[in-house]
């Protein structure tokens, strides 16, 4: 949803920048936690129906989410999620937690590769891959793997926008589009 990506940005940038500025007491990772597990919270249909409840405020909502944590957050992302739900943009939060994360990864000069394989990889095949696809895309890669039957063999990566196909699916496509032109 373009929309929410729009709401969750100002939001996600404001908590990027306290955490930069030392302003807040926790870490990059600490909030980017913390905010996954928000995010995942906000995603309950029990917690959503609760919103508009008017028997629960926004202090007594933030409350009930944050307790549903394993652990405790710091006064910043608190803070984040009181002006959340003051706003009511409860269903923002999701999207606030993904831009954080980019966020994080490019002051990092990291990004996540989504590794799609005909097979299941072991780790001494994705630790093969994992450096040549770094040096590839110039910055310090974390992988997803998902498995695609359709692909017959090879792999498809992708870091952000940035696509390469060695999959013998497209190797065959490009062979039938030469073949028909």
């Amino acid at each position: 949803m373009a929309e929410l990506a729009t709401v969750a940005r100002p939001y996600a940038e404001a908590m990027f920048e306290a955490v930069q500025a030392a302003a807040a007491p926790e870490s990059l990772a600490d909030v980017a936690q913390a905010l996954d597990g928000l995010a995942t919270v906000a995603r309950d249909p029990g917690v959503r129906q609760l919103v508009g409840d008017p028997r629960l405020d926004s202090d007594k909502l933030g409350e009930l989410m944050l307790s549903a944590l394993p652990g405790q957050p710091g006064p910043a992302v608190r803070n984040l999620l009181r002006v959340v739900l003051e706003n009511h943009r409860l269903a923002a939060l999701p999207a606030i937690a993904e831009q954080f994360h980019r966020l994080k990864d490019d002051a990092e000069q990291r990004a996540e590769v989504l590794i799609t394989s005909a097979f299941p990889m072991d780790d001494a095949q994705l630790g093969a891959l994992l450096p040549a696809l770094e040096k590839r895309f110039g910055r310090k890669l974390y992988a997803r793997v998902e498995v695609d039957p359709s692909l017959i063999g090879g792999v498809r990566v992708a870091v952000g926008d940035e696509v390469l196909d060695t999959s013998v699916r497209a190797r065959l496509e490009t062979m039938r589009h030469a073949l028909t032109a």
